[in-house]
């Protein structure tokens, strides 16, 4: 009798099928393209040109983080290392996160727990289509960000040309001169209200900084119904329609807000950010200059500080 016959079903060849999905914050690209760069350095190319391949392969690397993951998770290099399996076949399919919608169906649904009156306040719900589009908004904003950052890093938003910025020309006068940390934090503000959505949360504004995000996104939204209907019909294609749906003033009203921040666009009440202003005491105000827009609001729980940025 063969060996096979002496084994147990366990210590037998098996063929099985592994599926794994995961999902990757990057916090530190620099970190995770040495990674990459390592890994391709270790793997044994075969055929005419293996330094081409190489080659190719480094500028997958230094291409975006996706790139140094699709490296870094390839079958090959996830099974290195683990003895007694051999790779039959297999293939890796990496994704950005903007990439994969969330089921706002799902996250938001739309029945009313008994006796909950129907309008702003008690008993108002945020839709499944309104979650989507605010959700939409929110990411769009960030990456417009991220490209202003890509694009003019610490140059001062000059008067007469902010609507050459995509977004950070759109805020109060007062962080035009704002340098880079400064503004890759206001462009994370945007994805972390994003991430509440996608995460079946209402977005509460928890900074001057997301309060202010918050506004943008909602006028966006709104505007974006006027502008693109087509491809509004398109996005919610699938998500039920309710009569709650892009309720834009009822969002206003029912997200928990401070609004404090939203008095910094006014040209007339300049200063008025400096909580040592007499205007400023005189309403409670509080810190409103740009390097204070991160701090948590009292009673506010902060966001995790490991979590990174996007891009």
């Amino acid at each position: 009798m063969g060996d096979q016959e002496h084994q147990t079903p366990a210590e037998r060849a098996t063929e099985i099928e592994a599926v794994v999905t995961l999902q990757i914050r990057v916090t530190d690209w620099a970190a995770l393209r040495a990674a990459g760069h390592r890994a391709v350095r270790g793997i044994r190319f075969e055929g005419t040109d293996p330094e081409a391949q190489r080659a190719a392969m480094a500028a997958e690397v230094d291409e975006s983080p996706q790139g140094a993951l699709n490296v870094l998770l390839d079958p090959d290099q996830l099974l290195e290392g683990i003895p007694g399996v051999e790779l039959l076949g297999g293939a890796l399919t990496t994704r950005p996160a903007d990439e994969v919608e969330p089921d706002f169906a799902e996250l938001f649904p739309l029945d009313l727990p008994p006796g909950a009156a129907e309008g702003p306040g008690e008993g108002w719900l945020l839709t499944p289509r309104t979650a989507c589009l605010l959700f939409e908004q929110l990411s769009a904003l960030a990456d417009a960000a991220y490209d202003d950052v890509e694009e003019y890093a610490g140059a001062p938003v000059l008067a007469g040309e902010e609507h050459e910025w995509a977004v950070l020309g759109r805020l109060p006068r007062l962080t035009w001169k704002q340098d880079v940390p400064w503004r890759r934090e206001m462009a994370r503000a945007f994805d972390d209200l994003a991430g509440d959505l996608a995460d079946g949360r209402w977005p509460e504004p928890g900074c001057p900084a997301e309060e202010l995000a918050l506004e943008l996104a909602l006028s966006d939204a709104a505007a974006a119904l006027e502008d693109e209907p087509d491809h509004i019909a398109e996005l919610m294609d699938g998500l039920p329609a309710h009569p709650f749906d892009y309720d834009w003033t009822a969002c206003r009203e029912c997200f928990p807000r401070h609004r404090q921040v939203l008095l910094l666009d006014d040209p007339e009440l300049d200063g008025i950010e400096d909580p040592d202003s007499d205007a400023n005491r005189e309403l409670g105000l509080g810190d409103l200059r740009p390097p204070a827009w991160f701090t948590p609001f009292a009673g506010a729980e902060p966001r995790d500080p490991d979590r990174g940025f996007r891009r």
